[in-house]
């Protein structure tokens, strides 16, 4: 059984307290056997897996397959077409430089649901979403690669592994991927 869950914001990726104030996924009604496949950050939003598939988990997330994964950045400021080309070839996060990825600025723009609470919001600063897409996931590793060009992020919304969208699931909502469902994840 594979799960696609629309992980809020606030709520981290395993089952049991970790001391702060962040919810557990406890708190959503899934089945008992599941656990996570790898991880979103407490203040990052979108899907997650869970599954009680023996090692889909290495399957799904080991470097060596290459699985990809699409994220809806929204950061500060709108950064230029050098700033998405250095993003793109890979940068230097931490002492290691990133795998190249896609970066772009989606014309239109995504629209999503307010989050709660809102991300910070200045007059003078605006803001816009990119669309990256990894083959790599280390921590935070999105995150740094924004602050690394000069455009932190404000928010974060994973909506794809492989070939499958999370399309229209609502925030702290799952439902069981079907046959053609969990073949997309591969494809």
């Amino acid at each position: 059984m594979v799960l696609a869950f629309n992980k809020p914001y606030g709520v981290i990726s395993q089952f049991t307290t970790d001391g702060s104030p962040n919810r557990t996924l406890a708190e959503f009604g899934f089945p008992a056997s599941v656990y996570p496949i790898g991880r979103l950050d407490a203040d990052s939003e979108g899907l997650l897996l869970l599954s009680d598939e023996p090692g889909l988990n290495e399957k799904l997330l080991h470097p060596r397959h290459a699985h990809e994964r699409t994220y809806w950045v929204q950061v500060e400021r709108i950064p230029s077409a050098d700033a998405l080309r250095k993003l793109s070839r890979g940068l230097v996060v931490q002492g290691r430089k990133t795998l190249p990825c896609f970066a772009a600025i989606p014309d239109p723009q995504p629209i999503v649901p307010p989050r709660d609470p809102p991300i910070r919001f200045r007059k003078s600063v605006p803001d816009c979403w990119l669309t990256l897409t990894l083959n790599e996931g280390r921590n935070r590793q999105v995150r740094r690669m924004t602050a690394a060009i000069g455009h932190p992020t404000l928010r974060l919304i994973r909506m794809q592994i492989g070939a499958f969208f999370l399309g229209n699931l609502e925030p702290g909502k799952w439902r069981p991927l079907d046959t053609a469902e969990k073949k997309l994840l591969f494809a």
